[in-house]
Protein backbone atom coordinates (compact mmCIF):
# COMPACT_ATOMS: atom_id res chain seq x y z
CA UNK A 1 0.00 0.00 0.00
CA UNK A 2 1.57 3.64 -0.85
CA UNK A 3 0.44 6.25 0.94
CA UNK A 4 1.13 9.81 0.30
CA UNK A 5 2.06 11.73 3.69
CA UNK A 6 2.24 15.50 2.68
CA UNK A 7 2.70 17.20 -0.42
CA UNK A 8 4.53 20.41 -0.87
CA UNK A 9 3.82 21.24 -4.86
CA UNK A 10 4.71 18.40 -7.32
CA UNK A 11 7.08 16.60 -4.36
CA UNK A 12 5.80 13.72 -2.02
CA UNK A 13 6.24 12.56 1.33
CA UNK A 14 5.06 9.03 0.96
CA UNK A 15 5.36 5.16 2.41
CA UNK A 16 4.74 2.14 0.39
CA UNK A 17 3.89 -1.05 2.80
CA UNK A 18 5.49 -4.22 1.51
CA UNK A 19 5.88 -7.51 2.62
CA UNK A 20 9.25 -7.02 3.25
CA UNK A 21 9.14 -3.77 5.61
CA UNK A 22 7.88 -0.03 4.85
CA UNK A 23 9.84 2.47 2.58
CA UNK A 24 9.33 5.96 3.53
CA UNK A 25 9.61 8.29 0.49
CA UNK A 26 11.41 10.33 -1.38
CA UNK A 27 13.63 7.12 -0.99
CA UNK A 28 17.35 6.32 -2.59
CA UNK A 29 17.85 2.57 -3.62
CA UNK A 30 21.84 1.63 -2.93
CA UNK A 31 22.95 -0.29 -6.01
CA UNK A 32 24.13 -3.99 -5.32
CA UNK A 33 24.04 -5.29 -8.85
CA UNK A 34 25.91 -8.96 -8.33
CA UNK A 35 23.98 -8.86 -4.29
CA UNK A 36 27.23 -6.28 -3.01
CA UNK A 37 27.95 -2.75 -2.87
CA UNK A 38 31.16 -2.77 -4.63
CA UNK A 39 33.71 -1.41 -2.41
CA UNK A 40 33.37 -4.49 0.41
CA UNK A 41 30.18 -3.17 2.08
CA UNK A 42 28.30 -5.61 3.92
CA UNK A 43 24.26 -5.74 4.26
CA UNK A 44 25.33 -5.01 7.71
CA UNK A 45 26.83 -1.88 6.96
CA UNK A 46 23.97 -1.12 4.74
CA UNK A 47 21.82 -1.17 7.79
CA UNK A 48 23.93 1.46 9.88
CA UNK A 49 23.80 3.81 7.57
CA UNK A 50 19.94 4.33 6.65
CA UNK A 51 19.74 2.31 3.30
CA UNK A 52 16.32 1.32 2.79
CA UNK A 53 16.10 -0.88 -0.46
CA UNK A 54 18.64 -3.10 -1.92
CA UNK A 55 18.71 -3.09 -5.74
CA UNK A 56 20.28 -6.47 -7.50
CA UNK A 57 20.85 -6.76 -11.42
CA UNK A 58 18.48 -9.69 -13.06
CA UNK A 59 20.95 -10.18 -15.69
CA UNK A 60 24.17 -10.39 -13.70
CA UNK A 61 22.72 -12.55 -10.85
CA UNK A 62 21.44 -14.89 -13.70
CA UNK A 63 24.70 -14.99 -14.75
CA UNK A 64 26.92 -15.57 -11.38
CA UNK A 65 25.70 -17.30 -8.88
CA UNK A 66 22.63 -18.12 -11.19
CA UNK A 67 19.26 -17.02 -10.48
CA UNK A 68 18.35 -20.82 -8.97
CA UNK A 69 21.27 -20.86 -6.97
CA UNK A 70 19.68 -17.62 -5.28
CA UNK A 71 16.63 -19.47 -5.10
CA UNK A 72 17.82 -22.19 -3.19
CA UNK A 73 19.31 -19.97 -0.88
CA UNK A 74 15.69 -18.69 -0.40
CA UNK A 75 15.85 -15.61 -2.44
CA UNK A 76 17.93 -12.30 -2.76
CA UNK A 77 17.24 -10.65 0.84
CA UNK A 78 18.30 -14.17 2.85
CA UNK A 79 21.16 -14.96 0.47
CA UNK A 80 22.95 -11.79 1.30
CA UNK A 81 21.70 -11.11 4.92
CA UNK A 82 19.49 -8.35 4.13
CA UNK A 83 15.84 -8.30 5.73
CA UNK A 84 14.66 -4.92 4.35
CA UNK A 85 12.96 -4.80 0.87
CA UNK A 86 14.46 -5.23 -2.16
CA UNK A 87 14.21 -4.06 -6.22
CA UNK A 88 15.13 -6.32 -9.24
CA UNK A 89 16.31 -4.28 -12.45
CA UNK A 90 14.97 -6.55 -15.49
CA UNK A 91 18.01 -6.74 -17.25
CA UNK A 92 16.53 -4.82 -20.44
CA UNK A 93 18.93 -2.38 -19.65
CA UNK A 94 21.71 -4.66 -21.25
CA UNK A 95 19.75 -4.09 -24.13
CA UNK A 96 21.23 -0.37 -24.21
CA UNK A 97 24.23 -1.34 -22.28
CA UNK A 98 25.85 -4.51 -24.29
CA UNK A 99 24.09 -3.08 -27.80
CA UNK A 100 27.41 -4.92 -29.26
CA UNK A 101 26.68 -8.28 -28.13
CA UNK A 102 22.60 -8.21 -28.11
CA UNK A 103 19.76 -8.89 -30.69
CA UNK A 104 16.22 -7.57 -30.39
CA UNK A 105 13.55 -9.31 -31.67
CA UNK A 106 9.59 -9.60 -31.03
CA UNK A 107 10.24 -12.32 -28.77
CA UNK A 108 13.26 -10.56 -26.63
CA UNK A 109 16.73 -9.84 -26.85
CA UNK A 110 19.33 -12.84 -27.69
CA UNK A 111 22.72 -11.88 -25.87
CA UNK A 112 26.50 -12.69 -26.40
CA UNK A 113 27.56 -12.98 -22.32
CA UNK A 114 30.32 -10.27 -21.66
CA UNK A 115 31.87 -12.75 -19.54
CA UNK A 116 32.31 -15.94 -21.18
CA UNK A 117 29.97 -15.26 -25.54
CA UNK A 118 28.02 -17.82 -23.75
CA UNK A 119 24.27 -17.10 -25.97
CA UNK A 120 21.45 -15.93 -23.61
CA UNK A 121 18.08 -15.36 -25.04
CA UNK A 122 15.70 -13.23 -22.30
CA UNK A 123 12.05 -11.66 -23.29
CA UNK A 124 9.50 -10.65 -20.76
CA UNK A 125 9.04 -14.31 -19.56
CA UNK A 126 12.51 -15.30 -18.77
CA UNK A 127 13.01 -11.61 -16.50
CA UNK A 128 9.89 -12.43 -14.68
CA UNK A 129 11.09 -16.23 -13.80
CA UNK A 130 14.53 -15.06 -12.44
CA UNK A 131 13.37 -11.89 -10.37
CA UNK A 132 10.58 -14.51 -9.32
CA UNK A 133 13.37 -16.96 -8.46
CA UNK A 134 14.98 -13.95 -6.78
CA UNK A 135 12.31 -12.88 -4.79
CA UNK A 136 12.78 -9.46 -4.88
CA UNK A 137 10.28 -6.95 -3.26
CA UNK A 138 9.60 -5.63 -6.53
CA UNK A 139 10.72 -6.46 -9.89
CA UNK A 140 10.91 -4.07 -13.00
CA UNK A 141 8.81 -4.76 -15.81
CA UNK A 142 11.30 -5.83 -19.37
CA UNK A 143 12.32 -3.05 -21.42
CA UNK A 144 14.15 -1.43 -24.19
CA UNK A 145 16.74 1.34 -23.00
CA UNK A 146 17.14 3.42 -26.28
CA UNK A 147 20.06 5.60 -26.63
CA UNK A 148 19.76 9.04 -26.89
CA UNK A 149 18.83 11.21 -29.84
CA UNK A 150 17.77 7.81 -31.62
CA UNK A 151 16.07 9.12 -34.42
CA UNK A 152 11.85 9.29 -33.66
CA UNK A 153 10.56 6.30 -35.91
CA UNK A 154 12.82 3.51 -33.82
CA UNK A 155 11.84 5.34 -30.79
CA UNK A 156 8.50 4.87 -31.40
CA UNK A 157 8.72 1.82 -32.45
CA UNK A 158 10.82 0.46 -29.68
CA UNK A 159 7.92 1.76 -26.95
CA UNK A 160 5.55 0.25 -28.68
CA UNK A 161 7.27 -3.37 -28.10
CA UNK A 162 7.65 -1.86 -24.86
CA UNK A 163 4.62 -1.93 -23.99
CA UNK A 164 3.61 -5.38 -25.66
CA UNK A 165 6.78 -6.51 -23.49
CA UNK A 166 5.25 -4.94 -20.48
CA UNK A 167 1.24 -6.63 -21.04
CA UNK A 168 3.65 -10.14 -20.99
CA UNK A 169 5.17 -9.10 -17.65
CA UNK A 170 2.10 -8.98 -16.34
CA UNK A 171 0.56 -12.34 -17.66
CA UNK A 172 4.00 -13.72 -16.80
CA UNK A 173 3.96 -12.32 -13.14
CA UNK A 174 0.58 -13.17 -12.70
CA UNK A 175 1.50 -16.96 -13.46
CA UNK A 176 4.44 -17.00 -11.29
CA UNK A 177 2.82 -15.33 -8.08
CA UNK A 178 0.30 -18.22 -7.94
CA UNK A 179 2.52 -21.07 -7.53
CA UNK A 180 3.19 -22.68 -4.22
CA UNK A 181 6.37 -22.96 -4.53
CA UNK A 182 7.02 -18.79 -5.53
CA UNK A 183 9.49 -17.45 -3.07
CA UNK A 184 7.78 -14.20 -3.03
CA UNK A 185 4.01 -14.69 -3.80
CA UNK A 186 3.33 -10.95 -3.00
CA UNK A 187 5.97 -9.90 -5.85
CA UNK A 188 5.18 -5.93 -6.97
CA UNK A 189 5.85 -5.22 -10.79
CA UNK A 190 6.56 -1.94 -12.19
CA UNK A 191 5.90 -0.56 -15.10
CA UNK A 192 9.10 1.48 -17.30
CA UNK A 193 8.23 4.45 -19.38
CA UNK A 194 10.05 5.11 -22.22
CA UNK A 195 10.36 7.45 -25.61
CA UNK A 196 13.61 9.28 -24.89
CA UNK A 197 13.44 13.41 -24.83
CA UNK A 198 10.58 12.99 -27.45
CA UNK A 199 7.96 14.62 -25.07
CA UNK A 200 4.70 13.33 -26.80
CA UNK A 201 5.73 10.14 -26.95
CA UNK A 202 6.70 9.72 -23.33
CA UNK A 203 3.26 11.40 -22.49
CA UNK A 204 1.19 8.71 -24.59
CA UNK A 205 3.29 5.78 -22.92
CA UNK A 206 3.10 7.29 -19.23
CA UNK A 207 -1.09 7.48 -20.70
CA UNK A 208 -1.29 3.88 -21.67
CA UNK A 209 0.86 2.52 -18.90
CA UNK A 210 -1.24 4.37 -15.97
CA UNK A 211 -4.21 2.61 -17.51
CA UNK A 212 -2.92 -0.81 -16.53
CA UNK A 213 -3.18 0.35 -12.77
CA UNK A 214 0.72 -1.27 -11.73
CA UNK A 215 1.75 -0.92 -8.29
CA UNK A 216 4.30 1.14 -9.18
CA UNK A 217 5.86 3.39 -12.52
CA UNK A 218 9.56 4.19 -13.33
CA UNK A 219 11.25 6.36 -15.83
CA UNK A 220 13.53 5.03 -17.91
CA UNK A 221 15.85 6.11 -20.66
CA UNK A 222 17.40 8.99 -18.94
CA UNK A 223 20.89 10.01 -17.52
CA UNK A 224 21.78 8.35 -21.05
CA UNK A 225 23.49 10.90 -22.66
CA UNK A 226 20.77 13.74 -22.73
CA UNK A 227 21.56 17.28 -20.65
CA UNK A 228 20.15 17.73 -17.42
CA UNK A 229 17.94 20.27 -18.71
CA UNK A 230 16.50 17.98 -20.55
CA UNK A 231 16.04 15.46 -18.21
CA UNK A 232 13.96 17.80 -15.93
CA UNK A 233 12.32 18.67 -18.77
CA UNK A 234 11.05 15.00 -19.88
CA UNK A 235 10.25 14.69 -15.87
CA UNK A 236 7.88 17.97 -15.93
CA UNK A 237 6.20 16.73 -18.77
CA UNK A 238 5.78 12.92 -18.22
CA UNK A 239 5.50 12.47 -14.65
CA UNK A 240 2.08 14.22 -14.24
CA UNK A 241 0.36 11.92 -16.64
CA UNK A 242 1.45 8.81 -14.48
CA UNK A 243 -0.61 7.85 -11.38
CA UNK A 244 -0.05 10.24 -8.53
CA UNK A 245 -1.31 7.76 -5.94
CA UNK A 246 1.51 5.34 -6.95
CA UNK A 247 5.62 5.45 -6.68
CA UNK A 248 7.81 7.03 -9.23
CA UNK A 249 11.17 5.39 -9.38
CA UNK A 250 13.88 7.68 -11.84
CA UNK A 251 15.90 4.94 -12.88
CA UNK A 252 19.73 5.21 -12.87
CA UNK A 253 19.58 9.14 -11.41
CA UNK A 254 21.84 10.70 -10.47
CA UNK A 255 23.97 13.39 -8.73
CA UNK A 256 22.51 15.36 -5.28
CA UNK A 257 21.46 18.35 -7.29
CA UNK A 258 19.14 15.79 -9.92
CA UNK A 259 17.64 14.19 -7.04
CA UNK A 260 16.71 17.34 -5.65
CA UNK A 261 15.32 18.29 -8.92
CA UNK A 262 13.54 15.39 -9.54
CA UNK A 263 11.58 14.89 -6.05
CA UNK A 264 10.48 18.77 -6.99
CA UNK A 265 9.14 17.26 -10.33
CA UNK A 266 7.11 14.65 -8.37
CA UNK A 267 9.70 11.61 -8.60
CA UNK A 268 10.00 9.26 -5.27
CA UNK A 269 12.28 6.42 -5.75
CA UNK A 270 16.13 7.00 -7.21
CA UNK A 271 19.00 4.59 -7.71
CA UNK A 272 22.21 5.61 -9.09
CA UNK A 273 26.25 3.84 -9.08
CA UNK A 274 27.44 7.27 -8.41
CA UNK A 275 28.38 7.47 -4.67
CA UNK A 276 30.06 3.86 -4.80
CA UNK A 277 31.46 4.55 -8.08
CA UNK A 278 33.33 8.25 -7.07
CA UNK A 279 33.94 6.58 -3.65
CA UNK A 280 36.22 3.61 -5.22
CA UNK A 281 38.26 6.19 -7.02
CA UNK A 282 38.53 8.85 -3.78
CA UNK A 283 35.48 11.11 -4.84
CA UNK A 284 33.17 11.83 -1.66
CA UNK A 285 30.23 14.08 -1.22
CA UNK A 286 29.55 16.76 1.52
CA UNK A 287 27.01 19.30 2.82
CA UNK A 288 29.12 21.83 1.10
CA UNK A 289 30.45 19.87 -1.85
CA UNK A 290 32.18 17.36 -3.51
CA UNK A 291 35.74 16.55 -2.37
CA UNK A 292 38.57 14.87 -4.32
CA UNK A 293 40.32 12.61 -1.40
CA UNK A 294 43.72 12.32 -4.01
CA UNK A 295 44.75 16.28 -3.90
CA UNK A 296 47.75 16.92 -2.15
CA UNK A 297 46.23 19.65 0.27
CA UNK A 298 44.34 16.79 2.50
CA UNK A 299 47.63 14.86 3.04
CA UNK A 300 48.27 16.80 6.48
CA UNK A 301 44.41 17.11 6.91
CA UNK A 302 43.27 15.76 10.33
CA UNK A 303 39.59 16.73 9.64
CA UNK A 304 36.96 14.05 8.37
CA UNK A 305 35.52 14.14 5.45
CA UNK A 306 32.20 16.41 6.54
CA UNK A 307 32.56 17.63 10.15
CA UNK A 308 28.89 17.66 10.43
CA UNK A 309 28.47 14.48 9.43
CA UNK A 310 27.78 11.31 11.86
CA UNK A 311 28.77 8.19 9.65
CA UNK A 312 31.20 5.52 10.32
CA UNK A 313 34.05 7.06 8.23
CA UNK A 314 33.63 10.44 9.65
CA UNK A 315 33.59 9.58 12.90
CA UNK A 316 36.76 7.51 13.10
CA UNK A 317 39.15 8.59 9.93
CA UNK A 318 40.66 11.56 8.64
CA UNK A 319 40.94 13.04 5.00
CA UNK A 320 44.62 12.47 5.27
CA UNK A 321 44.03 8.95 6.65
CA UNK A 322 41.50 8.34 4.15
CA UNK A 323 44.14 10.04 1.52
CA UNK A 324 47.14 7.67 2.60
CA UNK A 325 44.78 4.63 1.70
CA UNK A 326 43.76 6.13 -1.47
CA UNK A 327 47.71 6.71 -2.52
CA UNK A 328 48.51 3.15 -0.94
CA UNK A 329 45.47 1.23 -2.79
CA UNK A 330 44.39 -0.23 0.08
CA UNK A 331 40.73 -2.05 -0.53
CA UNK A 332 39.97 -0.13 2.67
CA UNK A 333 40.11 3.41 1.13
CA UNK A 334 37.23 2.02 -0.92
CA UNK A 335 35.39 0.55 1.42
CA UNK A 336 35.44 4.07 3.68
CA UNK A 337 34.78 6.51 0.99
CA UNK A 338 31.28 4.46 -0.14
CA UNK A 339 30.41 4.05 3.44
CA UNK A 340 30.69 8.07 3.65
CA UNK A 341 28.56 8.74 0.55
CA UNK A 342 26.42 6.06 0.76
CA UNK A 343 25.32 7.56 4.27
CA UNK A 344 25.36 11.06 2.24
CA UNK A 345 22.78 10.29 0.09
CA UNK A 346 20.70 8.11 2.47
CA UNK A 347 20.91 10.88 4.73
CA UNK A 348 20.26 13.47 2.16
CA UNK A 349 16.91 11.71 0.83
CA UNK A 350 15.56 11.83 4.81
CA UNK A 351 16.41 15.64 5.12
CA UNK A 352 14.38 15.88 1.80
CA UNK A 353 11.35 13.45 3.62
CA UNK A 354 11.41 16.06 6.66
CA UNK A 355 11.54 19.28 4.69
CA UNK A 356 8.41 17.89 2.99
CA UNK A 357 6.58 16.97 6.13
CA UNK A 358 7.51 20.59 7.60
CA UNK A 359 6.44 22.24 4.07
CA UNK A 360 9.56 23.68 3.91
CA UNK A 361 11.22 21.83 1.10
CA UNK A 362 11.10 25.02 -1.47
CA UNK A 363 13.95 26.60 1.11
CA UNK A 364 15.80 23.36 1.73
CA UNK A 365 15.96 22.57 -1.51
CA UNK A 366 17.34 26.41 -2.82
CA UNK A 367 20.00 26.34 0.53
CA UNK A 368 21.07 22.64 -0.44
CA UNK A 369 21.45 23.50 -4.07
CA UNK A 370 23.52 26.35 -3.07
CA UNK A 371 25.74 24.94 -0.61
CA UNK A 372 26.37 21.67 -3.47
CA UNK A 373 29.07 23.87 -5.17
CA UNK A 374 31.33 22.81 -7.52
CA UNK A 375 34.38 20.23 -6.41
CA UNK A 376 36.56 21.84 -4.06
Amino acid sequence: MYTILNSEGAAKRARLQTIHGTIETPVFMNVATCAAIKGAVSALDLREIKCQVVLGNTYHLHLRPGDEVVAAMGGLGKFMNWGGPTLTDSGGFQVFSLARLRKIKEEGVAFNSHIDGQKIFMGPEESMAIQSNLGATIAMAFDECPPSGVERGYMEESVSRTTRWLLRCIDALKRLNSREDTINPQQMLFGINQGGIYHDIRIEHAKRLAELDLPGYALGGLAVGESHPEMYAVLEATVPHLPRNRPTYLMGVGTPENLLEAVARGVDFFDCVMPSRNGRHGGVFTNFGKLNLNNLKYQKDDSPIDPSCPCPTCKNHSRAYLRHLLRAKETLASRLCILHNLYFYNNLMAEIRNSIETNSFATFKAKKLADLVSEK
